[in-house]
């Protein structure tokens, strides 16, 4: 009988598991759908073509009231980006200079990175917001009084402010060259590749990388005229007026994820590096390479092989973290959505939103991390 083929039962179990699973969603969709209706409340998601009626505090793009529900979202959706980019970019860095320097053979430093990594992770990251969103509004003194650390660059309670190019068609013609750039680095990084695999010569990537991202970008800024006009920050009135301005709330959130989320980083990458054999360095110094070469060339490339798939965990958490944004007021989605739900009643269609985007986030950042792990792996001949 197919019943003693233990595939066919197998796909059986999969299969009653599945109808089960399908079961139970059908009766709590009909269930809710028919609850809102006793009630009289409306479903669907036809309020995002309405009228939000009310404020974001910062946007990366134009929004007012008068914009519908599904730009107040948009708006959220960005700033949760922004969070989560710049985020992930300075926790790496952080988190890799921590742990490299916990392995330090100099005491002072190495102590240093292990109360710094152990006190972070005992503090939990709702508790550091809290603190950095008061260190901005009570302790830092109002912008009459601001804090000039260096030339152009003012703290207060409205948060930092510091000087940036004015605008002019010559950087956006800097970015497009940036694009070529990248790409002709990326054929020159392969050509020198297989370029060493055939005759054993190193070519030097790095220092020619270096000069083409920098170099196309640079020329294409001087034949546009090399504008070098700063906007640099005045006080008028009660706020400063020009230059960038890093809000309160956005400074507070991003320093409470880097530093909570880079110690679980340093620790990630001291393990991997500890997981390279010493054999490895004792054999790199044996060829006379530097300290500082034996890093890069022989123990980072091969402790990534470790530190990846971590990695991408704690990428992950800091971007679910971000969520966290609606306790000291930064707008990001959860908040945005927040407001939404509060002013429309529609808590199952914002709850689903909410549940969505933070998936499409883990989706995609897992996606990329998976990737490049495959990359990095070793290829068996």
């Amino acid at each position: 009988m197919y019943l003693h083929d233990p595939k066919v039962r197998a796909i059986l179990y999969q299969v009653a598991a599945l109808g089960m699973v399908g079961l139970m969603g059908y009766y709590l969709f009909t269930n809710t759908v028919a609850n809102l209706h006793k009630q009289s409340i409306a479903t669907g998601f036809g309020f995002l073509g309405k009228e939000a009626s009310f404020e974001i505090g910062e946007s990366l793009i134009d929004y007012s009231a008068a914009d519908t529900y599904l730009k107040a979202l948009a708006v959220g959706v960005l700033n949760t980006i922004k969070v989560a980019f710049v985020g992930i970019v300075l926790t790496v860095i952080l988190g890799t200079f921590l742990g490299i320097a916990r392995l330090s053979t100099n005491w002072l430093i190495a102590k240093l990175s292990a109360v710094y990594i152990e006190v972070m992770q005992d503090i939990p990251i709702l508790l550091q917001l809290f603190f950095w969103y008061s260190f901005f509004y009570d302790i830092l003194p109002a912008p009459r009084d601001a804090i000039e650390p260096i030339p152009g660059v003012f703290m207060s309670n409205r948060g930092f402010v510091f000087a940036v190019p004015e605008w002019h068609p010559a950087y956006g013609y800097a970015v497009m060259a940036f694009i070529p750039a990248c790409i002709a680095v990326y054929f020159v990084h392969r050509w020198a590749r297989r370029r060493q695999e055939k005759t054993g010569r190193i070519f030097p990537v790095v220092s020619v990388s270096l000069g083409i991202t920098i170099g196309l970008p640079l020329v294409a800024w001087l034949m546009a005229g090399a504008p070098h006009r700063m906007s640099v920050p005045e006080l008028v009135g009660f706020n400063f007026q020009g230059g960038l301005n890093v809000s309160p709330e956005f400074g507070a959130l991003l320093l409470g994820l880097v530093l909570y989320t880079a110690a679980f980083v340093a620790e990630i990458v001291r393990a991997g590096i500890q997981a390279i054999g010493k054999g490895q360095t004792e054999a790199a110094m044996a060829i006379g390479l530097k300290p500082g070469q034996i890093l890069n060339l022989v123990i980072l490339p091969q402790a990534l092989r470790v530190i990846i798939p971590p990695l991408t965990s704690q990428m992950l958490n800091l971007t679910k973290n971000s969520s966290l944004a609606v306790a000291i007021g930064f707008p990001d989605f959860v908040s945005v959505a927040s407001t939404t739900m509060n002013q429309t009643g529609q808590a199952i269609e914002g709850i689903s939103l909410i549940m969505v985007v933070y998936l499409c986030f883990s989706l995609l950042t897992s996606l990329f991390m998976n990737w490049y792990n495959k990359k990095m792996a070793l290829v068996e001949r």
